[in-house]
């Protein structure tokens, strides 16, 4: 009787660590596409992943629910494993970064669209001709992404850092005001703010926006006024606006200069701070120093346009 042939030991699970952060931005966004958003791959490369993880571990870690992906108890069991590898992935990360003194490699930059098109972008043209080894990322988005996870490297925002390990300085101030097309005054007559513009209409921000502080202090001068427009992006208001949608509120980057007529409403909006944002691992990484001190620069010199002294 010959021998049974010998099934040879599996041995331990070997998960890969790419695949596990595909696993862990599913979970936390519920959805492949919002997931590939976050991670800067493609949908399929998403449910590529996620099948090939399961494969390897041979339990199903994701559950597909109405509401989206939900972690499966296997999931839920390895959430925490998987973020605290994340976390110390990261922390290796900058490390690796914050001791790199060449002038060369890549640079992550987040800001809000309106800032990164009209205000940002010759800043980064001028440092990209003086630093053609350093290849700028620039993600224009609202969202406030985590400097801590290497989401950007760097953050221009209009809002105080509260991640922590983030090192924030103020780099500029940013005027606001309320602006009308010369067709829509034609049509309704100048506001009467003391009164909160009744008979007016106005372009608003969508929710997440709305506790801005020069979003309520429109909010307290037009209260009487009827909602045109709400819209969740800057350029979808200037261009509301622009088309005689309603009166609104804009920083005076993005109003000034464009045909619209700036009106009075008395005391003017408050200004904000725009922020610069850098985690403080990496802030003595060379290119990151000499983005920072061209940032600077720029924004010392669009001072004027950002907030304008009338």
């Amino acid at each position: 009787m010959s021998p049974k042939p010998t099934v040879p030991d599996a041995g331990p699970c070997r998960l890969d660590w790419d695949d596990l952060r595909h696993f862990l931005a599913i979970a936390r966004h519920g959805t492949l596409s919002g997931a590939a958003r976050a991670l800067g791959v493609r949908q399929s490369t998403m449910s590529r992943r996620l099948a090939a993880l399961e494969a390897r571990a041979g339990a199903q870690l994701l559950q597909k629910t109405p509401d989206g992906y939900r972690p499966s108890a296997a999931g839920e069991a390895i959430l925490g494993p998987v973020e605290r590898i994340e976390a110390e992935a990261d922390t290796v990360a900058r490390t690796i970064t914050g001791t790199d003194l060449r002038l060369a490699g890549s640079v992550r930059i987040t800001s809000v669209e309106t800032l990164a098109t009209l205000v940002l972008m010759p800043v980064l043209a001028g440092f990209a001709r003086r630093y053609p080894d350093i290849e700028l990322e620039l993600l224009a988005d609202s969202r406030d992404l985590d400097l801590s996870r290497r989401e950007a490297d760097v953050a221009l925002r209009l809002a105080p850092y509260t991640q922590p390990g983030v090192v924030a300085r103020r780099l500029a101030r940013v005027g606001f005001g309320v602006y009308a097309s010369a067709d829509y005054l034609d049509r309704h007559g100048r506001p009467d703010f003391a009164a909160g513009a009744p008979g007016q209409y106005t372009v608003l921000p969508s929710d997440e926006l709305r506790q801005a502080p020069e979003m309520q202090w429109f909010a307290a001068r037009t209260h009487a006024a009827r909602p045109g427009l709400r819209c969740n992006r800057r350029q979808a208001a200037l261009a509301a606006i622009e088309a005689g949608m309603g009166i609104g509120c804009l920083a005076r980057y993005l109003g000034d200069g464009r045909g619209l007529v700036r009106l009075d409403a008395g005391p003017p909006p408050p200004a904000r701070a725009l922020w610069y944002g850098v985690h403080e691992d990496i802030r003595h990484t060379a290119r990151i120093r000499a983005l920072a001190a061209a940032l600077a620069e720029g924004f010392a010199a669009a001072a004027a346009r950002l907030d304008p002294p009338d």
